[in-house]
C-alpha cells in the first residue's frame, strides 16, 4: 500500500473550494485519466479511468463528508484505494486543499506507475488543475452538496 499526500492553495474561499469538490461529475475536467464519474446517490459513485492505456471501472463509497472540512472515500471494487481531501481556510479568499490517497496498485501498469512516482505526480497535477479550474471560473462553483456523511461507527 502506497500513500500520496499533496496540497494546493487556491484563491477562493473554503466554501467555494469544498462545494466544487463535491461535484464529482466535473472531475474529468481537471483529473488526468478520469474519463467519467457518475454520482449514483449521496454516498456512491461509479468511475471510469485510464492509467497508462489500461481502462478500469470501479465503484466508490463516500465514507465521511463534512461541509467545508473533508470528503473521504474508499473503493468498493477495482484498484483498492481510499483517501481523504481536506479544506483549510488560510484567508477570506484562500484555501489549502490537501489530498491524501492510499492505493494498493493492481497489475503491472499500476505497480510501475507507483514505483516511478507517476501516481504522486498525477495527484499533484490534478490538484493544480483543480486550482486553475476553480480560479478561472471567477471563484464560482458549478454546484454544491452540503450534506453530512458520518464516518461508520461514529
Amino acid at each position: 500500500m502506497s500513500t500520496v499526500t499533496e496540497s494546493v492553495d487556491v484563491d477562493v474561499d473554503v466554501t467555494t473550494a469544498y462545494n466544487q469538490w463535491t461535484q464529482f461529475e466535473t472531475f474529468p475536467r481537471f483529473m488526468e485519466g478520469v474519463e467519467e464519474v457518475r454520482q449514483l446517490d449521496d454516498t456512491h459513485t461509479h468511475w471510469k479511468i485510464a492509467v497508462g492505456g489500461v481502462h478500469r471501472e470501479f465503484d466508490a463509497t463516500i465514507t465521511e463528508q463534512h461541509p467545508d472540512e473533508r470528503v473521504a472515500w474508499r473503493a468498493d471494487s477495482g484498484p483498492q484505494h481510499a483517501g481523504v481531501v481536506t479544506f483549510h481556510r488560510l484567508a477570506d479568499r484562500q484555501t489549502r486543499v490537501t489530498a491524501q490517497v492510499e492505493i494498493d496498485p493492481e497489475g503491472f501498469v499500476e505497480n510501475v506507475a507507483d514505483k516511478t512516482g507517476v501516481l504522486d505526480r498525477r495527484v499533484k497535477g490534478d490538484l493544480g488543475r483543480f486550482k486553475t479550474f476553480i480560479e478561472q471560473r471567477g471563484g464560482q462553483e458549478t454546484g454544491a452538496w452540503r450534506g453530512d456523511v458520518e464516518r461508520p461507527g461514529s
